[in-house]
């Protein structure tokens, strides 16, 4: 069996490093918010190109506490709307609706599987507070025409940045310091995976890195002392621990992946399939690698029989999910083909060149 992800093997390219920083921390007998954390949230300012980093519980709180800070700081209130890719995992809308925003849905476009900027000043009114861009599947989403549509009526710019650790607009500039603020995720499977769950902000806002950290940390900005009503949602020691050294790999374990994603791009070629626009290497970490096919669950029942497990990323779009019920009737023709058609095959850096060549052949093979 050829696995989509071996998070195991991923966890055993380094798993004397990552046992040793999480023994140090148990010695330390120091297991929330103390040195290990300090030392990852500076690490990761960084690498991403931000000032400010501020570890929490998972990517979605993230990006919650990002709008849930813009109220507090009185940039947005409940009922302002927030642009958004309407072809994205459901995380990034939940924390626009969990802040009594409004999610305004734009289609992506069908080359870059990423939101049409061509779009987006359309949906634009005097309620807009916000574009959040999603780098979906590792790919890069922000454009200078996005960037242009922020100067131009004063918004804010949030990026999702849980499925693209690593990823370059251009050289220097990293996906999680091109905007206001970014929300990641560091859910085991994604390219900088903890051990359980883990998030953090990045952003150049001082007063914004301030809020955030004390809306997690029960709104407190000192010890019993309560400016917000928050909630708690803080990295642990462990995680921050062995974020810090899965974070000097990445780059590393990223080239990989871009590897096999050429070796995809050069050899797949299937009359029923088609791929995405290949972008630059530096603007896409593969985080994950999707195919499209009119015939896809056929063809992912296919490769299961050749021993090649793949995923759906995802079967049913959010404006189709009975939470959002409200919006069950709304007609977004390339997002529901995109959920129709997406099959993600097997792309990591444990991935062996045999187990790679082998899945593009069965992919070719397919009629």
């Amino acid at each position: 069996m050829i696995k989509f992800l071996d998070l195991k093997g991923i966890t055993d390219m380094y798993a004397d490093e990552i046992k040793e920083a999480a023994g140090s921390v148990i010695d330390s007998g120091w297991y929330l918010q103390g040195n290990a954390n300090r030392q990852f949230e500076e690490d990761y300012a960084q690498y991403i190109g931000t000032k400010h980093c501020v570890g929490v519980a998972n990517g979605l709180d993230a990006l919650i506490w990002i709008y849930r800070a813009y109220i507090e700081m009185g940039v947005m209130k409940p009922g302002d709307e927030v642009i958004v890719p309407a072809n994205t995992y459901i995380a990034s809308i939940l924390a626009i609706t969990e802040n009594g925003l409004k999610p305004v849905l734009v289609e992506p476009n069908i080359e870059t599987l990423e939101i049409d900027d061509s779009l987006i000043e359309q949906h634009i009114t005097e309620r807009t507070r916000s574009i959040m861009i999603v780098h979906l599947y590792g790919r890069c989403a922000y454009t200078e025409k996005i960037g242009d549509l922020c100067k131009k009526y004063h918004l804010k710019l949030v990026e999702d940045n849980a499925q693209a650790h690593g990823c370059q607009y251009k050289e220097g500039l990293r996906t999680g310091s091109l905007g206001d603020a970014a929300g990641h995720s560091f859910y085991p499977g994604k390219n900088l995976g903890a051990l359980g769950d883990g998030g953090a902000v990045t952003t150049n806002d001082t007063e914004l890195a301030e809020c955030v950290r004390a809306l997690a940390n029960y709104g407190s900005q000192r010890k019993y002392v309560f400016k917000y009503c928050g909630r708690n949602s803080r990295l642990d020691e462990i995680q921050a621990a062995i974020l810090d050294v899965k974070l000097h790999h990445l780059d590393d374990d990223n080239s990989r992946r871009q590897q096999i994603a050429r070796y995809y791009y050069n050899h797949i070629n299937n009359p029923f399939i088609s791929l995405p626009r290949q972008l630059d290497d530096i603007q896409n970490v593969y985080h994950i690698f999707p195919i499209l096919s009119p015939e896809r669950d056929r063809l992912q029942q296919y490769l299961a029989d050749k021993g090649i497990q793949t995923l759906i990323h995802y079967p049913i779009p959010p404006h189709k999910q009975e939470c959002y019920k409200e919006w069950n009737s709304l007609s977004l023709p390339i997002t529901e083909r995109i959920h129709q058609q997406e099959l993600s095959i097997p792309i990591s850096q444990v991935l062996s060149n045999e187990e790679m060549r082998f899945v593009a052949q069965a992919i070719n093979d397919f009629r």
